[in-house]
Parts: C-alpha cells; structure tokens; sequence
C-alpha cells in the first residue's frame, strides 16, 4: 500500500473511532463512511457496524451491554426449548437395545413424534445446504473455539442435531428441486466423501455446524416460513464476520448475535424467500421488473439485446437479488459489497442499482455474445468484472 493510500486509511479508521465511541452514534454519518468505502475489518468495526446497522443494537452507546447482555440469555433459552429439551425427550425414548420405540419415522398416525419427522426433513436439507457453505473457503469446516458447552457437555443425556442427522441420514430420501433451480440429494445410505464434509470428533464442531444450529432455529421460530434454501448463503457472511472479529469476547457470543442480526435481515427480505409473493409488490418478481425498467433507461441498446435473446432476468437476476449477490463473488467482496448495502437508507434499492452496473460493466461482451455465450456469462461472471468499478457505477445510477 502506498504512503498516501496508508495515510488515507488511517484517516478512515480515525474516523471510524470518533463516530463509534460517540456516546450516541451519529447513524447519517456512520451510513455516509460504510456506504462510500465499506466497513474495515479492524478493530472490530465492520462487526460492531452490521451490529448497529442491522437494528440489533441500539445507537446509545450505554445500552449496549445490557442489550447484548438480555438477547444473548435469550438465545439460550431458544437453545434450551427447542434443542436440548427435545434431545433428552428423544433420549429418554430409547429402548433397552438402544433403538427408539417411538421415533420421526415411525408410519403410526398416533405417533408423537409427526412434528419431530417434519423437522428432520427441514434438518436433512440444512444440513446438506451448510456442509457445502462457501466451499472456496476452508473457514466453515474448522473448529470453533467456542463450541456450543450446553449440547456437547450433555452428549450423552442430549440426542443432538448431530446425532439426528445421522439418524435421519439411514433412510433414504431426495429433496425436490429447490426453488433456485438446483436439485439436491438429501440423504442416501452411505455418504460420498467427495461431496460430503465428515463431523469433527465428539466435543469439537465445526462452524458449519453452528450456522446450521441458527438456522434450525429459526424456522422452528418462524414457522410460517421455515427454512428455505439460500437462507444458508445470507446467514453465512454474518456468522463469518462475527466468528471472526478481533475481540474475543464479541466473538465468544458469535453465535447468538448471528442469529438475531441474521433475524432482523430475514425481517427485511423475506418477501424474496416466499413464493406466493414472488409478483407481489413488495416480491422478487417486482425487484427484477425495477432492474429491466433501470436497464431500460440507462442502456436501452442492451435492456434490447437481452430482449431479442430472451435472456429474462429469472436466469440469473432471481438469485442476485435474493440471496444479496453472495453466490456471486468470493467471500471479501460480498462483505463489501454488503457494507454498502447495510448503510443504504433505502435498502434494498441499492441492490438494484449494483445488478445494473453489473449488466452495464459487461455490456460489450453481451452485445457480442449469443444466447448460450450470455447466459453463461450472467451466471458466472465474477472474472469478469472490477468490484470496485461496479460500485461507482451504482453510486452514479443511484444519484442520477
């Protein structure tokens, strides 16, 4: 880095330090610094930035540890009544040979356990989902230093999601076709280690497996929406940034605060997730049609080829915009790119306008391009772009 781009971050993370050791956090200036140049990983501030952005904790300063202190016990008792309770009750099922009497499985209408077999379908398919999060990456399938004491202490009293994953994984079952058009095989009875991540040994879990205790957890929470594949992807750069933040003691609660951050962002975008709603007006039909209607007026010659060949925005705009651009780019840029979109005080617009400067950043390859040339260009076209250009682009389309 030269001496005048040293000096200049230095000069941000100065800034940075005013704003966040406020007494009262000025939210228009922290939104102005994070949206322009995005959100340093030092010093905790990119975590302690999503934090605040996300609504989680409030912009008082001396509230914080008391906040913090009321939704970490909380996720406790979320962990208690909807894992550990229902662990020991399965336990406590067991049979002398150690078989369950009464278990998910079990075809007899008077079974208890229906509601334990509807959510070991939801569990198969988060768990296949998790085991493959950001595989460029090897951060997900190490240990944590922080595993979760109350499960693995009770291993043996506790019939962990661990434990009812291998259960489930002896009958064989596929999963239909998700709704982002890619088919997964949920379980079979023997596991490929090709395609599949091992566990780590008794008393260790991977991250991976946190992300997936968070998002189990929330679809017992949100029954209304349950879980629904890609919520994996949105969860995921949370749960990376917080893991990773340079303060132990923030780090050490890296699970709890991702599920309520990763909460109060599904309370934003869940319309995306929802398929009744997909043409409402609030849905990802009407997001694509605003990013056809933005092309249109910025690039008609473009928005034009990309109408000869028919080459709709369901193709590739549909996984853009619902799982916020993070299949798209390697994991720092995502963070980037999610700086940005956190501070934007109108989100999810700008998210309009990057997937536009996208379209626009490849223009010439496009027009030159047939169908088959384009379709996988917009569906693979991370090489092709400079992130840093995208994001000037969307700032010009945003303030024309």
């Amino acid at each position: 880095m030269s001496t005048n781009k040293m000096a200049g971050y230095q000069h941000r993370l100065k800034q940075y330090e005013e704003i966040l050791e406020s007494e009262v956090i000025d939210l228009k200036a922290l939104r102005a610094l994070c949206f322009l140049n995005g959100c340093p990983h030092e010093r905790s501030y990119r975590a302690l930035c999503w934090r605040i952005l996300l609504n989680y904790i409030p912009k008082e300063r001396n509230k914080w540890k008391a906040e913090l202190q009321k939704q970490r016990n909380l996720y406790k008792q979320y962990m208690e009544i909807m894992i550990i309770l229902p662990g020991k009750k399965m336990k406590s099922k067991e049979s002398a040979n150690g078989e369950l009497e009464d278990h998910p499985l079990n075809p007899n209408p008077d079974s208890e356990w229906r509601e334990t077999f509807r959510d070991n379908e939801m569990l198969l398919q988060i768990d296949k989902d998790c085991r493959r999060l950001c595989p460029d990456l090897s951060f997900f399938q190490q240990a944590t230093d922080f595993p979760c004491e109350e499960l693995l202490n009770a291993s043996s009293s506790v019939e962990t999601l661990r434990k009812r994953v291998e259960h489930c994984v002896l009958q064989s079952e596929t999963v239909s076709r998700n709704r982002l058009g890619i088919t997964f095989n949920a379980a079979s009875k023997k596991r490929t280690h090709s395609d599949e991540y091992a566990f780590l040994p008794d008393g260790k879990e991977a991250h991976w497996e946190v992300v997936e205790r968070i998002l189990f957890l929330y679809a017992k929470l949100n029954p209304g929406l349950n879980y629904v594949q890609g919520m994996n992807e949105i969860l995921g750069p949370i749960y990376y940034t917080f893991a990773t933040d340079p303060d132990q003691e923030y780090r050490e609660f890296a699970e709890a605060d991702s599920f309520f951050c990763f909460t109060c962002l599904m309370s934003e975008i869940r319309d995306f997730f929802i398929k009744t709603l997909d043409d409402s007006q609030y849905g990802i039909g009407s997001k694509m049609n605003q990013l056809m209607d933005m092309l249109k007026l910025h690039d008609r010659p473009l928005w034009q080829k990309l109408q000869d060949q028919e080459l709709r925005p369901q193709f590739y705009a549909f996984r853009w915009i619902t799982l916020l651009l993070s299949q798209e780019f390697q994991l720092p840029d995502v963070l980037r790119i999610w700086d940005s979109l956190f501070a934007d005080t109108n989100r999810f617009d700008f998210l309009i306008y990057i997937c536009c400067a996208i379209l626009i950043s490849i223009r010439q390859q496009l027009l030159k391009g047939d169908f088959p040339n384009n379709m996988k260009l917009v569906q693979r076209m991370e090489s092709a772009i400079d992130l840093q250009q995208v994001l000037a682009k969307a700032r010009e389309l945003a303030s024309g």
